[in-house]
């Protein structure tokens, strides 16, 4: 950039301040706190961006905001409420109004002025049957157009792994040299000090003696597969964590409530889920598609073993590290599977921080901002 030129300022979607800790919301959050340190460190070495030139442009009511030292928060006299509102018409008047460059992490983007997009997954557009009800298809048909927008006018789209990248090409035929894969990584998760009295509440779980699955209670999920194996052996005990979303929710729900040997947990706050995971049998995670998968790495990083689908993204983000079944195949023995040798996951867990999605992120930034 030219000395005394007017410097390009990046505004990041901060709507997910307004929504629950899940999966997208936690990398996000950890990203930006990442982010924040590394433009300290720029600054302080007098190099990279110029204070002021990203910003979090916030809602209303945006909850839980950290305090940052070198990222702006605006925070615009208007509420997220219904979905699409605050990215289509609050967010995207601030960005082309004032010449910004945006940032969104959860799939979609201001549509007339799309930026820096992150792309986790085109589930919506590949899996267009599992969205049945009157609202489930308004939120396919607003994800479809999302998804097409980034993919073709996106100045850069932020893909989770090399799996997601390839079926946005694949798909929407978008240029791979402007696709960058950062994969997600674990960051304030690490801190959270597990909370052991949920054995106090729920005593039918015995040390190691339980499989546990945690996630949104989506189709894609694939609560099917827990079902029909623990269908097929009685014997194996499941504890299963989540809360069913307001939209795609699977059929299976009511068929787990009736077994005996599942145990539907309802929701569990992260410091009780991460007791769990130190003392489950196994993480089973059976979903069908996955652009990253990041409970898996949160189960690892708590010391259990993780059984895997084999599809998607999955194989490539464990590699040696997981046990793998085949999600349309409910008749693995688990107890069996977990007999097999796998690597340990050290090496992984170094590869997958924050602080390592947030360095590539940065590089990118500075790039766009020029």
């Amino acid at each position: 950039m030219n000395r005394g030129a007017k410097k390009t300022i990046l505004a990041i979607n901060g709507e997910f301040f307004c929504k629950n800790l899940t999966g997208i919301e936690r990398v996000a959050t950890d990203t930006l706190l990442e982010l924040d340190s590394l433009l300290s460190e720029e600054t302080e070495a007098g190099a990279g961006l110029a204070s002021g030139q990203v910003e979090l442009v916030l809602p209303a009511n945006a909850q839980n905001v950290p305090q940052y030292k070198n990222i702006k928060c605006v925070r615009l006299p208007v509420a997220a409420s219904f979905f699409p509102k605050w990215t289509q018409i609050h967010f995207q008047k601030y960005v082309f109004f004032n010449r910004r460059v945006s940032l969104d992490f959860s799939n979609t983007c201001p549509f007339f002025c799309p930026g820096v997009e992150f792309l986790h997954d085109i589930y919506a557009k590949l899996y267009p049957s599992d969205f049945k009800s009157r609202r489930d298809k308004l939120i396919l048909l607003y994800s479809k157009i999302m998804y097409r927008r980034i993919a073709k006018k996106a100045k850069k789209i932020i893909a989770v792994s090399e799996f997601t990248k390839k079926t946005i090409v694949d798909v929407y035929k978008a240029d791979p040299k402007k696709i960058e894969v950062i994969y997600d990584g674990l960051g304030s998760y690490k801190n959270i000090a597990p909370d052991f009295s949920i054995f106090d509440r729920l005593p039918q779980l015995k040390e190691k003696e339980f499989y546990f699955t945690l996630g949104s209670l989506s189709t894609r999920k694939n609560l099917k597969w827990i079902a029909e194996n623990a269908r097929l052996f009685p014997s194996a005990f499941f504890a299963v964590s989540g809360k069913p979303l307001p939209s795609v929710v699977p059929p299976e729900l009511e068929a787990l409530k009736a077994l005996p040997n599942v145990l539907m947990t309802g929701y569990l706050s992260d410091a009780e889920v991460k007791a769990i995971l130190s003392k489950c049998k196994a993480f089973v995670f059976p979903t069908y598609f996955e652009g990253f998968g990041l409970p898996p790495l949160e189960a690892l990083s708590c010391g259990a073993p993780i059984v895997v689908s084999n599809r998607t993204s999955l194989p490539e983000i464990y590699k040696n590290c997981a046990h793998y079944i085949d999600p349309d195949n409910p008749k693995a023995d688990i107890s069996k599977l977990l007999e097999e040798p796998v690597e340990p996951p050290a090496a992984l867990l170094k590869d997958f921080t924050a602080r390592n999605s947030a360095r590539r992120l940065f590089e990118v930034i500075k790039e766009v901002l020029g």
